[in-house]
């Protein structure tokens, strides 16, 4: 799997065409210790290619979107129900867009044609600027304005980085890391996966203050990425049903929400607003 994704990563050409036919798709949800149930549930992407890798940003859900045969950094306004486009035109594709805590600004991943790799910083003017400029970002998530934890392109695996933007520093957390990079709400740590020795997933806590990690629990087979529905709960999507992982209980995974009812199957990636009353999630369209 690592060595695909790396293949993909680098050859530019190809990457659009080989990602899959996703489409974002955006709910309201309320959610107790017990049950989570969800309301008005909306395509929000609506578009053949690849749209995938959701996240909230001011009123905004934002994702990577194709567009005419690239991906760009699209942005569906919640009050107004509308989509535009963030970036302004580059001769690449920009992939996981996502706010800067307690920024104006947002970062994204730029594949360009000549199969350079780098995270920029965009403005909601569309204009971008290199923050990064030698590491080949594959993944990541902002933990403040001045830390990024990002999966780094390295042979055929990633390694999971830590940057510190204002003194220039860069700490390898772990080799083998994969794509799933979150803050955990209310609490000074991230979560990120590793592949294990079984080449399944396992999620981690890093806090930050410390710079130590945790091993927190194993994703199921087959399932790369996570979120969290708040600071002890983490949210998972399979086929067309969703998973909550108690980290107070520590026991297994439970179903949650059966989505069979609606035509989407194999879910991905998930985001949860900061209020936690909406729920974006990828998923492919059932005819």
């Amino acid at each position: 799997m690592i060595k695909l994704l790396s293949f993909l990563l680098f050859s530019s050409s190809l990457m659009v065409f080989a990602q899959p036919n996703t489409e974002v798709y955006l709910m309201d949800i309320t959610s107790n210790d017990e049950r989570i149930s969800l309301q008005n549930f909306k395509n929000i992407s609506q578009n053949p290619g690849y749209d995938s890798q959701p996240s909230f940003a001011f009123n905004y859900l934002l994702y990577a979107g194709s567009n005419d045969g690239q991906t760009e950094i699209k942005g569906y306004e919640l009050r107004e129900g509308v989509t535009v486009r963030f970036n302004k035109p580059t001769l690449g594709g920009e992939f996981s867009p996502q706010l800067i805590p307690n920024d104006s600004q947002f970062a994204a991943v730029r594949l360009d044609t000549t199969g350079l790799q780098r995270l920029y910083y965009y403005s909601t003017a569309g204009d971008s600027k290199l923050i990064l400029p030698d590491a080949p970002v594959a993944y990541f998530s902002f933990y403040n304005k001045e830390i990024v934890l990002a999966s780094i392109l390295s042979d055929d695996e990633l390694d999971l980085v830590l940057y510190n933007l204002t003194t220039n520093s860069a700490d390898t957390i772990i080799e083998n890391s994969g794509r799933s990079i979150h803050n955990i709400p209310n609490k000074e740590a991230m979560s990120y996966t590793v592949v294990n020795e079984e080449g399944n997933y396992d999620v981690f806590q890093l806090d930050m203050k410390t710079k130590e990690s945790f091993f927190i629990c194993q994703l199921p087979i087959g399932i790369q990425d996570h979120t969290w529905l708040d600071s002890n709960r983490l949210l998972i999507g399979s086929t067309n049903k969703l998973y909550v992982y108690d980290t107070f209980e520590g026991s297994e995974w439970k179903e949650i929400v059966d989505l069979s009812s609606y035509p989407i199957t194999d879910i991905t990636r998930l985001a949860v607003d900061e209020s936690g009353k909406k729920l974006a999630l990828v998923a492919m369209p059932v005819e």
